[in-house]
C-alpha cells in the first residue's frame, strides 16, 4: 500500500548510527551544542554539522540561538516517544550496542526519558496511578480522575498551571528496559520536577540517570509501591 506518510525518509535519519547516537544524546532532555554532539556520535565537527543539519531538515530537533552559541534539542515529546519506543524493540531483539556497563543497571532502576522518569521507578509510578484510580481511559487518551487530581495537588504540583500547556496531562510511553509503560505527559514531567525539588533524586551531569537518595527511595517506595 501507498497511501498515508512516508515513513521511510525518517526512519533513514534514526537509522544513522551517527545520527542515532546523537538522538539518543537528547533523550536527557537537555539542549546540547554541536560540538557535545559531535563526541556523543563519535564523529567530527564537521560531520556533526551535516548530520544535525538533516535531522532539522527532518523535524527531528531543533535549534535555539543563545548568543553565539547554538544548542540542538528534540522537537518534542513526541520524537522522544518514537526513539523510546525504538529502544523497546531493539533491547527486545537483542540488538544492544555493547556489552552491559556498570550504568546498566542504573539507567533500568530509573532514568529520564526526555522530561520524564523512566525506568523501574517510571514504571512504579505508572502502577500506582492505574491501580489507585489516579488515572482513567485507554491508550494514550488517559486523564486524571478526581482522586487523580487530589493526589496530584497534594504532592505540591500546580495543577492548574499545567492545565495551561499545550501538551497532554498524562501520557503513557512503552519503557525500553521492560516492555512496560511509565508516565509522561506535563504530570509526569512535574512529578519528576517535584521529586528533585524534595531531594529525593538528582539527574546524574552528562547521562540519563536519575539517581534517589536513600531517604529518597524509601519515600518513593512509600509513595509508589510497586505493582504487579
Amino acid at each position: 500500500m501507498k497511501e498515508g506518510p512516508d515513513i521511510s525518509h525518517i526512519a533513514a535519519l534514526i537509522g544513522d548510527p551517527a545520527r542515532a547516537n546523537i538522538l539518543t544524546a537528547l533523550m536527557s532532555g537537555k539542549a546540547l551544542t554541536a560540538t557535545e554532539l559531535a563526541a556523543e556520535a563519535g564523529v567530527t565537527a564537521q560531520t556533526a554539522s551535516t548530520h544535525l543539519a538533516k535531522l532539522e531538515a527532518g523535524g527531528l530537533t531543533i535549534v535555539r540561538k543563545s548568543g553565539r552559541h547554538k544548542y540542538i534539542s528534540l522537537a518534542g515529546p513526541e520524537v522522544a516517544q518514537v526513539l523510546e519506543a525504538l529502544m523497546g524493540l531493539a533491547a527486545g531483539s537483542g540488538h544492544l550496542r555493547r556489552q552491559p556497563g556498570p550504568k546498566d543497571a542504573a539507567l533500568r532502576e530509573a532514568r529520564v526519558c526526555y522530561n520524564h522518569l523512566a525506568g523501574e521507578k517510571g514504571i512504579a509510578v505508572f502502577g500506582c496511578f492505574v491501580s489507585k484510580g489516579w488515572i482513567a481511559g485507554e491508550g494514550d487518551a488517559l486523564s486524571l480522575t478526581d482522586a487523580g487530581h487530589t493526589f496530584v495537588s497534594d504532592f505540591g504540583v500546580d495543577l492548574a498551571e499545567l492545565s495551561t500547556a499545550r501538551a497532554p496531562l498524562c501520557r503513557p510511553c512503552l519503557d525500553w528496559s521492560a516492555r512496560r509503560n511509565h508516565l509522561a505527559g506535563s504530570v509526569g514531567r512535574a512529578l519528576l520536577n517535584r521529586m528533585e525539588v524534595l531531594g529525593w533524586a538528582r539527574r546524574i551531569p552528562k547521562t540519563r540517570i536519575v539517581d534517589f537518595t536513600p531517604e529518597g527511595s524509601r519515600a518513593f517506595a512509600q509513595m509508589f509501591p510497586k505493582t504487579a
